[in-house]
């Protein structure tokens, strides 16, 4: 297989030699082709040497390894991958008690040539005793998802979006350097019911005076009661305040650097950048979060929402709730 910078194929190489083999200079040639001149002298004396074949593409590899891992190593560390699901740090331990050394680094490449490197691989059925479950509430308030979407502040009289990239303005803009807004949000995930704040940090108190907040928007949609709040590992969460502000509602931390364990909020985030953030150029900041309180109405009362059966998120809450209109901020 030619490789994807070359030039040539082995046949126009060959139509190139014979040109130099007719007797013409071989700079000449060269440069008609568009290739360096000891390029095309390396074809030449590879077509003396040995034909047709001498055109085609080497290995790159080197003739000999002296180094190289011996193959019934190789093999040992497939055997010890298959049989006892080891890792590459536990595989050259084993090896090293069978007087056998090498490094970490080797076996997990000789992994990934074998196609071992991840455990999932290891059995070609797919056999598992885990399975991918969804995280479904079972009722208002059972779990309430909670984080922070930072985005950049709007310049009074507008960034880049109205002015242009590079523009005069863009760069008085700039100057101004306005900092970032911190949308906080709590979202109910049975209803998919949220309230979302565009505050100045997300400090632990922010984060406490939100979520008092929240309870209280939530309340006003007959959630009396959170049975459990989900957050990721934020230091605003982690807080020792933020434990103590949620009274008797269990505190559910996600494993680090994991965010679709709180996925519905950062999906709702996702649509909060898309539809409304990012959806039209801001003369200020202000502006912006006077929408905010426009469009969160328009995403609880009347979004048809897939998670609630195309239909909107207050929809799914008890009687009558649906008919509260609440601009809350």
């Amino acid at each position: 297989m030619i490789h994807g910078n070359a030039p040539l194929t082995p046949a126009g190489r060959l139509r190139l030699v014979c040109r130099v083999q007719a007797g013409r200079p071989i700079a000449h040639v060269a440069a008609e082709a568009g290739i360096a001149r000891q390029t095309l002298s390396k074809w030449v004396g590879r077509y003396r040497a040995r034909g047709e074949d001498g055109l085609f593409d080497r290995r790159s590899t080197p003739r000999h390894s002296p180094r190289r891992t011996s193959r019934e190593v190789v093999t040992r560390i497939e055997a010890l991958r298959r049989e006892h699901k080891y890792s590459a740090r536990l595989i050259v331990h084993t090896l090293a008690a069978e007087g056998v050394t090498v490094s970490s680094a080797t076996v997990g490449r000789w992994l990934t040539r074998l196609g071992l490197n991840r455990r999932g691989l290891l059995d070609p059925t797919g056999a598992t005793n885990r399975r991918p479950r969804r995280i479904t509430a079972r009722y208002p308030g059972h779990m309430v998802h909670v984080d922070v979407k930072k985005i950049g502040r709007i310049p009074d009289g507008g960034g880049w979006r109205i002015h242009g990239r590079g523009s005069p303005g863009d760069r008085a803009a700039r100057r101004q350097k306005v900092g970032y807004a911190y949308f906080h949000t709590a979202l109910d995930g049975y209803s998919r019911l949220a309230d979302t704040e565009a505050l100045d940090n997300e400090t632990a108190d922010t984060a406490v005076g939100f979520l008092a907040r929240a309870r209280a928007f939530f309340r006003a949609h007959g959630i009396t009661q959170l049975t459990r709040v989900i957050t990721d590992n934020a230091p605003c969460y982690t807080s020792p305040r933020f434990a103590r502000s949620l009274g008797g509602t269990r505190h559910q931390r996600i494993r680090a650097f994991t965010p679709r364990h709180n996925g519905k909020v950062e999906r709702y985030h996702r649509i909060l950048a898309h539809e409304l953030c990012y959806a039209r150029a801001w003369n200020s900041e202000d502006e912006r979060h006077d929408a905010l309180r426009r469009w969160l109405i328009h995403f609880n009362y009347h979004r048809p929402h897939t998670a609630t059966g195309d239909q909107p998120p207050a929809t799914r809450l008890h009687a009558g709730v649906s008919n509260v209109m609440i601009g809350h901020s």
